[in-house]
């Protein structure tokens, strides 16, 4: 059932009290932090962890970050049709329960190969929670009020990234990066405590699609012939794809090219903060001035951003000054917040009769396309920013391009 005013949010089918909106949100983010969480704490931690497993190169390092993504596209594809079969909450404790064991792997790794196999593990196990609260939030939303309570949902999601790597850096020095994994663990029995004890099943039994192939096949057709869902996840998936490789190389940015030391977590905290700024601005305009206008304005200050970018990187020989450097991509970020803010619940929007499955599979493509394209744009990262700005500008445009077409047949 649509709440249609948005006050209080209708979280369940039987006789359990209904959560407030502001409890609603603050769960939702919870559990979808455990995916931030798990990439963003491990950023100062990835040399030494490299170096104590015995790492071949920077690339393989880089693994623990993108390979993350690669497991989170297995693990929604399955976790999309499960939810939609056998419910919400089933699917949130599922997918819990393979994340702690993927956790204890990597707590316990001796090897790069093995520290690489949890994390696959551990991805595959935050894609049930990661799915099922999407397929969730589109049980009770749709279209502008969707975009509404997701961007509210990310500006919340976003103080993860923001700290994460605070987090990740006192964990290391105090403790060992091992007990990141323990902060990981922590995370996970008190989301998944409160879910249980607080969060209703929003899928009743009658309105269950029992999983077989015939109709998965036909479910996965419709979403790859629609244009919305197929521009939209395109675009997403590019633009992310760009996103990431800063992400996965931001400490090669941070602490190698521009030798800042410990200040690392205060500068990815800074450009955290301006997508948590955008996020909060859509959620406060997206039903006034609707999703598609907000779109079509980040598409084109985007690409406005990455050139500016690259033009800065090519002046100063691959390295600008550290202020210039930040300001700009503070600035960037909070267009493409934007577009993060809107774009999944633009490929949303026709799939409320399959909410599961198109979660899934909107999730696990874009993921699928944004991790070949982050790996080769660190690729050629090593001594300078260019590549980042050439990656932004490149798929940047395909973004533009795909999205236009999206909009286009609405």
């Amino acid at each position: 059932m649509n709440d249609t005013k948005g006050e209080t949010a209708v979280i369940m089918h039987g006789t359990r009290k209904a959560l407030s909106l502001g409890e609603f949100i603050i769960l939702m983010a919870l559990l979808t932090s455990l995916v931030a969480l798990s990439i963003d704490a491990m950023l100062p931690a990835l040399d030494v962890i490299g170096a104590e497993l015995a790492s071949t190169s920077n690339q393989q390092t880089y693994l623990i970050i993108s390979l993350f993504f690669a497991g989170m596209a297995l693990g929604q594809l399955f976790f999309g049709p499960f939810a939609d079969a056998r419910g919400r909450r089933l699917t949130i404790l599922v997918g819990l329960i393979i994340f702690l064991m993927g956790t204890l792997l990597c707590y316990l790794s001796q090897s790069m190969e093995s520290m690489l196999i949890g994390r696959f593990i551990q991805a595959i196990g935050v894609s049930g929670p990661r799915v099922a609260s999407m397929a969730l939030i589109r049980d009770l939303y749709v279209g502008d009020k969707m975009a509404r309570v997701m961007s509210f949902i990310t500006v919340i999601f976003i103080l993860v990234p923001m700290i994460a790597p605070l987090i990740g850096q006192v964990v290391m020095q105090s403790a060992g990066w091992r007990h990141i994994f323990t902060v990981f663990a922590l995370v996970t029995l008190i989301s998944g405590l409160w879910f249980f004890a607080r969060q209703g099943e929003t899928l009743p039994r009658h309105a269950r699609a029992k999983f077989n192939w015939h109709q998965f096949m036909r479910s996965i057709a419709f979403l790859i012939t629609h244009p919305v869902v197929m521009g939209a996840s395109i675009g997403m998936g590019c633009i992310f794809g760009a996103f990431l490789a800063y992400l996965s190389g931001s400490q090669t940015i941070f602490q190698s090219i521009y030798d800042t030391g410990e200040y690392f977590p205060l500068l990815f905290a800074t450009l955290a903060f301006s997508i948590g700024a955008a996020s909060l601005f859509n959620g406060m305009m997206v039903v006034r001035l609707g999703m598609v206008k907000l779109i079509s304005w980040a598409l084109v200050l985007t690409l406005l951003f990455a050139t500016a970018l690259l033009v800065q990187s090519l002046f100063f020989s691959g390295i600008p000054p550290l202020w210039l450097f930040v300001s700009t991509m503070f600035v960037g970020f909070f267009f493409i917040g934007i577009l993060f803010g809107n774009l999944n619940s633009l490929a949303m929007q026709p799939v409320g009769h399959i909410a599961g499955v198109g979660a899934a599979f909107i999730g696990s493509f874009t993921s699928l396309l944004s991790v070949p394209i982050a790996v080769f744009i660190n690729m050629f990262l090593d001594a300078s920013i260019t590549p980042i700005a050439y990656g932004f500008l490149s798929f940047g445009l395909l973004t533009y391009l795909s999205v236009r077409f999206a909009l286009s047949k609405l």
